[in-house]
């Protein structure tokens, strides 16, 4: 306790810098992933070379591609350029994936419905498609996050400065409390961000908090769309 409460600028200034190491890369690949999922969903031959591409990629040692990367970017090795990249590819892996199911669990009713009553592609899929998919694209968020605070900490073997420098530093000198300080900082970190992409869920897609039980297991448009209100008429329609 005395060595955390004397040493608790320098791990939060850890924390700050494994933080950013996870969280760009994260963003980086969803930005990645969204398109590149939609355009897959379009074609079953590209679909199945990126499921195939993001299982091969997400099989690369991670030390291994953090000391490639300044070869093939012309960076120094202790550039956390190479992290964010290595990490960017991982998150994208395992993104692409998670988007295209998520893409797939969105009703094909709902869709067709909204193409029905004019909506354009992109319309459709800003404000229909993309919304009703977040549930399911949130789930893969959560698992990257894990992943990538995960994976950060290897970096700190090449000497970028992250929480992983205090299992480095505490094995060299054989000091276990800085060890299982950096555990503990790394498992709150790894909550933190959890706790955090479910409160945005939650604020993103208030929909399905207010979905009835009738309606478990089924996907409600978020309300003040038209096609939204389509579906809420439909009924009538039917009964007319």
């Amino acid at each position: 306790m005395e060595w955390f409460l004397a040493n608790t600028g320098m791990i939060l200034e850890r924390g700050g810098q494994h933080l950013v190491l996870a969280l760009v890369p994260m963003v980086l690949g969803l930005l990645i992933s969204i398109p590149l999922a939609q355009v897959a969903r379009q074609n079953s031959a590209l679909r199945s070379v990126v499921l195939t591409a993001s299982s091969l990629l997400y099989t690369i040692p991670s030390l291994a591609l953090f000391i490639i990367l300044p070869t093939i970017l012309g960076s120094r090795i202790l550039d956390p350029l190479n992290v964010v990249v290595a990490l960017t590819i991982y998150a994208v892996a395992l993104l692409v994936r998670a988007a295209l199911d998520a893409f797939d669990s969105v009703d094909a009713d709902v869709s067709q419905a909204a193409q029905a009553m004019g909506f354009k592609p992109l319309a459709r899929f800003l404000q229909v498609d993309l919304p009703l998919s977040l549930p399911v694209m949130f789930a893969g968020l959560r698992v990257v996050s894990v992943s990538n605070i995960s994976l950060v900490s290897v970096a700190a073997l090449l000497g970028i400065g992250n929480l992983g420098m205090l299992f480095t530093d505490g094995l060299q000198r054989d000091f276990v409390t800085e060890v299982v300080v950096g555990i503990i900082a790394i498992l709150v970190l790894a909550l933190l961000m959890d706790a955090v992409l479910v409160l945005l869920e939650r604020i993103l897609t208030p929909w399905e908090r207010a979905a009835s039980p009738q309606d478990h297991g089924t996907h409600r448009l978020p309300s003040g769309t038209p096609a939204a209100a389509g579906r809420a008429t439909a009924p009538a329609g039917e009964a007319a």
